[in-house]
């Protein structure tokens, strides 16, 4: 509260930090809430696609009723979802591109520890930046440049490509090596809806990943009625809880925080969630890293981080 003698602008300077405040905590929440999704997948004890529709038929709830809180009725929870006719189609591609992604997230860390999946998933800036050069024809500053290669040497040692570095690259080689594979094949998906998104302009806030839940609780549901529903109980309450907390919940933490924090800020502490995870596969799971992987993994987000400032400074 600020105190009743505060001239006009330190009360101003007083609320305004308290909303940055507030922003900064809704959005390291969110994404500390993200950081522990490995827990709920391995209890759940479903099949990859399984626990895909899953996320999306609970989450497709969650977000629908955070949205219709958010625009007060059910009316402007339509005009806040509507993207229009022109973007319809492409939001429906890009929201079938994320599905993949949650698909090939839910599939490699059956392969490969969590944190290790999630730090191979923050690949995508790499990424965004090689298509950005290639499709957007952007330039590409030098600083950027220096953080891409530091970072690609970070992802090399986070692999455990020098030497199995990790207990899981080197008893299960094969299948270590396809998780991470996939990995980086999701980080790419992901990083195309970011490049896409942003040839088309920006959508309602919430509305793509709405979007992106209702298709696929419209077109998974072949994928339990196919391989079994899981047993009612348990399994269940961890299912709910991917779709109601990790993403229902979670994205509007994240939601709500981004719309309070600068850009800048945004790029650094979105981190948050490779570090839970990593701090889970090490206390949930008894998944720990080497020294050089550990030393891999902060690397390339250091890389990532300081890569992502200078293009928002530069910005």
């Amino acid at each position: 509260m600020v105190p009743a003698s505060a001239s006009p602008a330190s009360s101003a300077r007083g609320l305004s930090s308290a909303h940055r405040l507030d922003g900064w905590i809704a959005f390291v929440l969110g994404n500390a809430l993200l950081g522990t999704i490995g827990v709920f997948v391995h209890e759940a004890q479903a099949a990859p696609l399984t626990v895909t529709w899953f996320r999306c038929a609970f989450g497709l709830v969650g977000l629908t009723l955070w949205m219709a809180w958010r625009h007060r009725s059910w009316s402007g929870l339509w005009r806040g979802l509507w993207v229009g006719w022109a973007a319809l189609p492409w939001v429906l591609l890009l929201s079938g591109l994320m599905l993949a992604s949650w698909w090939l997230f839910f599939t490699a860390i059956q392969q490969v520890p969590t944190g290790v999946a999630v730090v191979l998933f923050h690949v995508q800036p790499l990424w965004v930046l090689l298509l950005g050069a290639w499709w957007l024809k952007e330039a590409v500053p030098r600083q950027r440049v220096v953080s891409v290669l530091v970072a690609m040497v970070g992802l090399v040692l986070a692999t455990g490509v020098a030497g199995g570095l990790t207990s899981s690259g080197a008893g299960h080689a094969s299948g270590y090596w396809v998780g991470v594979g996939l990995c980086l094949v999701g980080a790419l998906c992901t990083a195309t809806v970011t490049v896409v998104a942003k040839r088309l302009g920006a959508l309602p806030v919430g509305a793509l990943a709405w979007w992106q839940c209702a298709l696929g609780a419209a077109v998974l549901w072949v994928a339990p009625v196919g391989q079994g529903w899981p047993a009612w109980g348990a399994p269940w309450a961890w299912l709910a809880g991917l779709g109601l907390i990790h993403t229902g919940l979670a994205y509007t933490l994240m939601y709500a925080g981004m719309a309070r924090l600068a850009t800048a800020r945004v790029a650094v502490l979105q981190f948050a969630y490779p570090t839970v995870a990593i701090v889970v596969d090490w206390v949930y799971f008894q998944h720990t890293l080497g020294a050089w992987q550990m030393a891999g993994v902060v690397l390339m987000l250091g890389a990532i981080a300081a890569g992502e400032r200078s293009a928002r400074r530069n910005r």
